[in-house]
């Protein structure tokens, strides 16, 4: 397709995602880490017979089948702009993968297209054995990390109760920034890091991928900041000399300031949402 080339060299670049994100996993199950970190993961727009979305491979997926073979449960929790539209059709019927997604959910927004709805509303919730495993949750234009936090934080608290997960994976597509060119969140890598800190407080073998993010130097400052967060290590603000450093202009510093974008987000449509899935969770045995 036209958002999947077939460019030189695409083959061997995407067996090294998928094989770094399987490897990962197997990190965790071999114990070797308690968190296990690619940031070049996290294609999850992927199917089994097609690419979509930039993704050629679902490497979620494979971090997922690899850590079924230990662990019980698996949850995965999707923090990309997108819906994780590949990973859930990939375990929408079985009730031993949970997935959730907090994505941007509009209109012929991708994973949608055109006067075609998309994946990801609230009610898309599984099929078969699988019905209720499915977690939506459709945002739109604006949020900031307050009420992305508060959103993220009671969503989960109800989703491990009700799944009580022995694996996390976990994709922070760094798209929801400010400053992305998708111009559609309006997050800071501080609001991520708040959601990432509560999902380690569980301390379960969790494998952590990245995803989408098109503003580099962003993403760059997103990923870094989040990894600061998993070694309990607070971060200098000055960006260090190097090779890109131009790229970090004009302020050089690891911190992204929100724009003034209004936030679209009703409070009443929220609460209806989060409503919705408390009660879908209630089905969760």
């Amino acid at each position: 397709g036209y958002d999947c080339p077939a460019t030189e060299g695409i083959f061997e670049y995407a067996a090294a995602v998928g094989g770094a994100t399987i490897t990962a996993a197997q990190c965790l199950l071999d114990g070797k880490c308690k968190v296990a970190i690619n940031w070049p993961g996290g294609w999850h727009h992927a199917k089994k017979d097609e690419a979509s979305g930039f993704c050629y491979l679902n490497d979620a997926v494979l971090g997922i089948l690899r850590l079924r073979q230990k662990f019980d449960r698996v949850l995965y929790i999707d923090l990309d702009l997108h819906h994780g539209d590949g990973v859930e059709d990939a375990f929408s019927f079985t009730s031993k993968v949970m997935t959730v997604s907090l994505h941007k959910f509009s209109p012929g927004f991708f994973p949608g297209k055109l006067n075609v709805r998309g994946t990801g509303d609230v009610t898309d919730v599984g099929l078969g054995k699988g019905r209720y495993y499915s977690v939506n949750v459709p945002i739109q234009d604006g949020i900031q990390d307050e009420k992305y936090y508060q959103i993220c934080e009671t969503v989960l608290k109800e989703v491990y109760a009700a799944f009580n997960p022995d694996a996390v994976v976990l994709q922070l597509g760094a798209d929801t920034i400010a400053g992305d060119p998708m111009c559609s969140f309006n997050m800071t890598p501080e609001g991520v890091g708040k959601c990432l800190k509560y999902i380690l407080q569980w301390q379960l073998a969790t494998l952590i991928l990245g995803g989408g993010g098109y503003n580099l130097a962003n993403t760059a400052r997103c990923w870094t900041y989040l990894t600061g967060v998993i070694l309990g290590r607070t971060l200098s603000s000055e960006i260090p000399d190097h090779e890109f450093f131009t790229e970090y202009g004009p302020d050089y510093v690891l911190e992204i300031t929100p724009s003034c974008r209004p936030d679209r987000n009703e409070p009443q449509r929220i609460q209806e949402i989060l409503n919705s899935i408390k009660g879908n969770l209630k089905h969760v045995v």
